[in-house]
């Protein structure tokens, strides 16, 4: 279930607002725009990360996206750099795997997400992994995020798991709870931190 949903627009059967193109980075070094794409399996919460990244705000009952919906959020680092996050919230339902390539397509990061009470939600995270590496940008930034930290009781992908996973593939891993927002900042903060910082000209 999603945090927040968009609509496809109904004239064309698409959804609106998509643009393929846009994304790399931004040529002041000191104020990077960058196109962040979320992944993942259905009810991992990538919405609700967004959300209360966002908007400081959590719905438990919130509505499943549909498609993807767009975001953006500007985060300011003790460099004084400041970098402009363009979110695209992927649906996680299997039937629109098909569209993710255009959303992940000339993203600077991707942040791939998980349950950790879901070991099946961390085998689709891998699938996302595969993905990217083969289809995604080549220097793209890739955090991978295990979700949900709050149900520890429940939990069933062990840290050590993830986070050698994690360091196999070059990715950088947090574990997080969109609930009670614990490590939601962070997480962008550690992406922004990893952004190449050359002006792309």
């Amino acid at each position: 279930m999603g945090c927040s949903a968009s609509l496809p627009d109904k004239s064309s059967g698409k959804l609106s607002g998509l643009n393929t193109e846009s994304g790399g980075g931004a040529t002041d070094p000191k104020n990077l725009k960058v196109k962040l794409v979320l992944l993942g399996d259905s009810g991992v919460g990538k919405s609700c990360i967004v959300l209360r990244f966002v908007r400081g705000q959590f719905d438990p009952t919130s509505k499943v996206t549909v498609g993807a919906s767009f975001l953006s959020q500007t985060i300011a680092l003790q460099d004084s750099t400041t970098v402009k996050f363009e979110i695209w919230d992927t649906a996680g339902q299997e039937r629109y795997a098909a569209l993710a390539p255009l959303y992940y397509r000339g993203a600077a990061v991707a942040v791939v997400v998980y349950d950790i009470t879901s070991p099946e939600s961390f085998n689709k995270a891998q699938y996302w992994v595969k993905e990217l590496q083969k289809h995604g940008s080549p220097n793209i930034v890739l955090a991978l995020v295990g979700n949900k930290a709050d149900l520890q009781e429940n939990r069933e992908v062990s840290i050590e798991d993830a986070k050698g996973y994690a360091e196999k593939n070059g990715m950088f891993f947090i574990e997080t709870s969109a609930k009670t927002a614990d490590n939601i900042n962070q997480l962008f903060e550690e992406i922004a931190k990893r952004l190449p910082r050359t002006p792309t000209s």
